[in-house]
């Protein structure tokens, strides 16, 4: 390997690495300037948790912004059905299990509304999306009006947000103090990882795609792994996996085989690239907007769940700003803004990204004033990288 491939490969996959890169430097940063608080046990298990809401909105509004559409009711919808949740079990007395499928349930619908006016009517997502923001922004504050925040007493639901998995390996003798069934995971998620990348890249290489060199590729193998491990002995070291990161990571893993495996994936990203061809060639477009929306739903519910159990209350102001952290972190993580582009993957560390700011400007003490434009500056640089590296591509 030369420092001329080292080159060539860092220019033809900018776009899929710059955000590792980013990731790392932004850790290194913080964990200076807070004197390893950052990178401790207990601030990463935070972080991850902290990051989960936003991930999984990031996730669905990734195929939102690949199809060219942009969803911006989700924030105060997230907060509303949280609140559905909420007074279902504290005033109608409703089991966990009925709760639950309910509120994903009326995700899904409020997301086929939105998807409505946008598929059927060719009314634009901002505009369908914007009236649905003032109308759950108005419902939220009205299922709350008698009330105020309401607090949830259910543990079982409470363990959604802050509970953790049970250590079923648990001994004192072999590796104490540590969460055993957690680094088991971790070790059974590098080798599936390992695994699933060979395999992509055997199957690049059956099609004549271009792929990495093959010591470029073993480096991004050995790098990404031993990043993957030092984060499973971080979290074993608090507590174990939460239910929260083991939820993200499930949806994390179902969209992205969705994306990539897929028929309904693979018609996704044709709508994005070009919806007037996609039509032509037997693609419905309508079809793909309502599965698309109601997916967006789906799991702004599940948002929804996860922050109510987070905060073990459901709050008037639940909600607020979630639709353009979402939008940021799946900017940020490498969606186009021109869409037809963007990965599942991407969008998860581009929320972990958006957060890891967040969370370092916290611990610092940083006036939320000026963390505000921070963050507004990463967004646009984001949207410059993506414009700049389509155009280098092309």
């Amino acid at each position: 390997m030369t420092i001329r491939d080292l080159q060539k490969a860092a220019r033809q996959n900018v776009r899929d690495y710059g955000m590792y890169i980013a990731l790392v430097v932004i850790m290194a940063i913080f964990t200076f300037t807070t004197n390893g608080v950052f990178i401790s046990s207990r601030n990463i298990a935070n972080l991850l948790n902290q990051t989960g809401y936003i991930a999984v909105l990031a996730v669905g509004m990734t195929f939102v912004i690949v199809i060219r559409h942009i969803d911006l009711s989700v924030g105060f919808l997230a907060g509303f059905l949280g609140a559905i949740a909420a007074i279902a079990m504290a005033s109608w007395h409703l089991p966990v299990y009925l709760v639950l499928p309910l509120v994903l349930v009326l995700g899904i619908i409020a997301g086929l509304i939105t998807a409505y006016p946008v598929a059927r009517l060719g009314i634009p997502s901002f505009v369908a999306s914007l009236a649905g923001w003032l109308i759950y922004r108005g419902a939220l504050i009205l299922v709350t009006s008698k009330t105020g925040t309401i607090i949830i007493s259910d543990k079982l639901f409470n363990d959604i947000g802050n509970g953790n998995i049970p250590d079923l390996l648990a001994s004192e003798v072999f590796l104490p103090g540590l969460h055993k069934l957690t680094l088991l995971l971790g070790a059974i998620a590098i080798v599936l990882f390992v695994f699933g990348q060979i395999r992509g890249r055997k199957s690049k290489q059956a099609y004549n795609f271009e792929v990495l060199p093959a010591d470029m590729f073993v480096l991004k193998l050995v790098l990404l792994s031993i990043v993957m491990g030092l984060i499973t002995w971080v979290l074993a070291g608090y507590n174990g996996l939460s239910w929260t990161v083991v939820i993200v990571l499930v949806i994390v893993g179902a969209y992205d085989y969705i994306a990539g495996q897929t028929v309904l994936g693979r018609h996704i990203y044709a709508v994005g690239g070009n919806p007037e061809a996609a039509e032509l060639s037997g693609i419905s477009v309508k079809k793909i907007t309502y599965i698309v929306f109601g997916s967006m739903g789906f799991l702004t519910a599940l948002s929804g769940v996860l922050f109510t159990s987070r905060l073990q209350s459901a709050t008037p102001t639940a909600g607020t700003l979630f639709e353009l952290d979402a939008i940021a972190a799946a900017y940020i993580g490498g969606v186009s803004a021109a869409g037809g582009v963007g990965k599942i993957t991407g969008s998860l560390l581009g929320a972990i990204v958006y957060m890891s700011l967040m969370n370092g400007m916290n611990l610092l003490g940083t006036d939320i004033s000026l963390q505000y434009v921070i963050r507004g500056l990463v967004l646009v640089g984001a949207v410059v990288f993506d414009v700049t590296t389509r155009r280098t591509k092309r």
